[in-house]
């Protein structure tokens, strides 16, 4: 089936950031699709409906990529937003996988170009005089890494780097009185709740859980242990997202309330509850044995008698995650991409594990059609209701939503904080300097960016690199990037992508649907002969989209 898109807004976006490509040989484009024969297997959920995914992609016309889907999937335009899921020229990726370099080198259509990976050092971004939209404010773009806090921030003040990320909650005072620094906050893409597992008495009781949900001063502890820009969180999902925090906001403490829940279940005298958690801190945890010891101290107000159990860190997610915590836990809403139902599917959903004990058939049930529901007013309708059974069955309580600091000199320009930790760093430049030096706390392992997980290699994807839609700077909102925009068929089930006709990758090879449908179908198929990276998992492109032919690759 064939869509017609807007001609008129793809001229608009297309014209309003026009470049000079450079010249360059072109591989010839031919239509084609992947799978080639027919449309790949959809798997089948439990219930006997097809799950999300895509079932075939096409390469239409030089400018038009096809997606047939397993079933209607409304967030798939956030999906593709994913700053992992760039496209590569395909001349470009099968030299790079045949001569090893694919993980050191880069060639996207971004606003910089990779310059220099010097490994243990630094990388060096340049200018991309020929870029189809507003050049980078810097000619170059230099990222360092330094992995602990205290000797980034010392770096700063030296003067030796611009700008320097996720800065210590403690360093936040001193950095705000320094007036040759600027105290950037990102705002929080996480949610920190406090976990139930539902299988294991006390908690296994809805109205123990909801007084422990209405016991806690939430605030106090957003207050005490969070950084500025750190908010307290309302609902589950990170408000940040649009449209995830329908519903009522959660319940404002309430210590007579809690007593009589707990007598109401049957514990005048209070319960006995364990409290796991790791000491690692993390964005949305920072500072955990304190908050521990806080909610302790709130709890026995109630008379819940609290007993920290502080677990080490590489095996406590594997515990959590299968169910082994038992009482309330430490955990939090990561999303992979900003949009509600990842949020919440993930581990309220019919495929979600034992981390919460037995699920919730009707939060199960909601979630199953909210995934599915292409009408936003039906969805927020939907959202609404989910929103409220969380509220109303306690899985878990939301805490904080934890901000991170960016402290920047105080010469800098243009830098915005984003929710997706994707700062933009194309738009920044320094009075007095053409290079721009952004330190962070790790160095890449790869810079192949279908097959990195870590934010320090997808952050540098984010400048060179681009995919069909990106996030809006500084917010969460999908919007065309190589695509001039996609649209769904009335059943959903085909979207057709058209692309931008004056984007060329900094190799000067030109962008044509071949490239996407190539970029994609690597990432998607075990059996394809690119699927090759630095590890070879595709987890991010497995995890959102799915994969085709698992058995290629062991699973």
């Amino acid at each position: 089936m064939r869509l017609v898109l807007s001609l008129l807004t793809a001229g608009l976006l297309a014209g309003a950031c026009a470049g000079t490509p450079a010249p360059s040989s072109e591989i010839a484009f031919s239509t084609r699709s992947w799978p080639e024969a027919s449309v790949g297997e959809c798997a089948v959920s439990e219930s006997g409906a097809a799950r999300l995914g895509i079932a075939q992609i096409e390469a239409v016309d030089e400018l038009t990529v096809r997606f047939t889907l397993c079933a209607p999937d409304p967030a798939f335009t956030q999906k593709l937003a994913v700053t992992n899921f760039a496209v590569n020229d395909s001349g470009w990726l099968a030299a790079a996988i045949a001569d090893g370099s694919l993980a050191t080198t880069m060639n996207g259509t971004g606003p910089l170009t990779l310059s220099a990976w010097e490994q243990g050092v630094q990388i060096v971004l340049t200018r991309n005089g020929a870029y189809w939209c507003d050049r980078a404010a810097s000619e170059r773009v230099v990222i360092q890494w330094e992995p602990e806090s205290a000797a980034r921030l010392l770096q700063l003040r030296a003067g030796t780097v611009d700008a320097a990320d996720n800065l210590a909650p403690t360093d936040e005072a001193a950095i705000a009185a320094d007036s040759s620094l600027a105290l950037i906050t990102r705002p929080g893409f996480n949610t920190f709740y406090l976990n139930f597992n539902n299988r294991y008495a006390p908690v296994s009781d809805v109205r123990v859980r909801q007084a422990i949900g209405i016991a806690l001063d939430r605030q106090r502890i957003v207050d005490l242990f969070y950084p500025s820009g750190s908010t307290l969180a309302t609902h589950v999902p990170p408000c940040v997202i649009d449209g995830a925090c329908e519903g009522d906001a959660w319940y404002a403490q309430d210590l007579i309330a809690a007593r009589a829940l707990l007598a109401e279940a049957g514990y005048p005298n209070g319960i006995d509850l364990t409290l796991s958690l790791r000491e690692t801190p993390r964005a949305y945890l920072p500072d955990p044995v304190a908050v521990a010891t806080d909610i302790q101290a709130q709890l026995a107000a109630v008379g819940i008698r609290v007993t920290l159990d502080v677990q080490e860190a590489g095996g406590y997610i594997g515990k959590l995650l299968s169910g082994e915590q038992r009482g309330a836990s430490f955990s939090a809403a990561l999303p992979d991409y900003p949009e509600a139902w990842n949020s919440l599917g993930i581990d309220f959903g019919s495929t979600s594990g034992p981390a919460h004990g037995d699920q919730y058939p009707r939060l199960v049930a909601l979630l199953d059609e909210a995934q599915r529901e292409l009408d936003p007013a039906a969805r927020a309708a939907l959202f609404t209701q989910i929103n409220n059974e969380i509220r109303s069955q306690v899985p878990v309580v939301p805490i904080a939503n934890g901000a991170s600091l960016i402290a920047a000199r105080a010469a800098v320009r243009g830098l915005v904080a984003s929710p997706v930790a994707m700062e933009r760093l194309a738009s920044v430049r320094v009075e007095g300097s053409d290079t721009f030096t952004w330190l962070q706390g790790g160095e890449p392992a790869g810079l192949y960016c279908m097959d990195e997980e870590d934010r320090e290699a997808v952050r540098i994807c984010a400048q060179v690199m681009e995919g069909l839609y990106g996030y809006t700077e500084g917010g969460t909102a999908a919007e065309p990037r190589l695509a001039t925009g996609c649209v769904a068929s009335a059943d959903g089930l085909v979207v057709e992508c058209a692309l931008r006709s004056d984007v060329r990758f900094h190799n000067g090879a030109r962008l044509d649907a071949g490239d996407v449908l190539d970029s994609f179908a690597a990432a998607w198929d075990c059996a394809h002969p690119l699927h090759v990276g630095r590890t070879g998992d595709f987890r991010g492109w497995s995890w959102i989209m799915g994969t085709l032919n698992a058995d290629a690759c062991g699973e």
